[in-house]
């Protein structure tokens, strides 16, 4: 997974890089909110990221603010990286579109579990995602079953929308996940199977 680093100060940065390469992340680095921006604009861009507070031009919080809400970029996990510890700070934070928060300096295996988190909840959003569209998918089916069919009244075949026809069994078959299993009914039994 792509883990996005927000942090001006190099020797942060680079502490940060070396962990999450150490943690089998694949890093992008930036020092700033313009680059962070640029960097989660890009095609399949990171899905996880480590942001500072404190930077010159846009700080961490706007930089959470305009991801959250100006990019609509989903899943995207933001924690923010901070000197600023408190209750009103933390509000602050998280309210901005931050999911979590930790105060500088970190300890490695918290900021290490955190990031963990952070990449689950990611494989979770993304899963659900590619569930909710395959749900999309199969209504956008059901739905082509819904509504008139037009039916011949005398061989019972179905006109679809190119005007072609299909036996019920081809067009409910091709249209549905409905599978058919065939049988005689008790009126057609007596009609044609016992005048045999």
């Amino acid at each position: 997974m792509k883990v996005l680093i927000v942090e001006d100060d190099p020797v942060v940065r680079r502490i940060l890089e070396d962990l999450l390469t150490r943690w089998q992340y694949e890093v992008v680095s930036t020092t700033n909110g313009e680059q962070a921006i640029q960097a989660l604009q890009v095609e399949n861009p990171p899905r996880l990221a480590v942001i500072d507070w404190q930077m010159p031009g846009m700080d961490g919080v706007e930089l959470c603010c305009r991801a959250r809400h100006q990019l609509k970029l989903s899943p995207l996990y933001m924690i923010l990286l901070t000197i600023r510890g408190g209750k009103a700070n933390i509000v602050q934070g998280l309210e901005s579109g931050a999911d979590d928060y930790i105060t500088k300096p970190f300890d490695q295996e918290e900021l290490k579990a955190r990031v963990q988190v952070g990449a689950r909840v990611v494989h979770l959003q993304t899963e659900l995602a590619a569930r909710v569209s395959d749900l999309e998918v199969a209504l956008e089916h059901v739905k082509q079953l819904q509504g008139l069919l037009p039916i011949c009244c005398y061989c019972k075949k179905i006109r679809d929308d190119r005007n072609y026809w299909h036996e019920v069994e081809s067009y409910i078959t091709t249209h549905s996940q409905a599978k058919f299993t065939h049988g005689i009914c008790p009126e057609c039994y007596q009609k044609v199977v016992q005048q045999i």
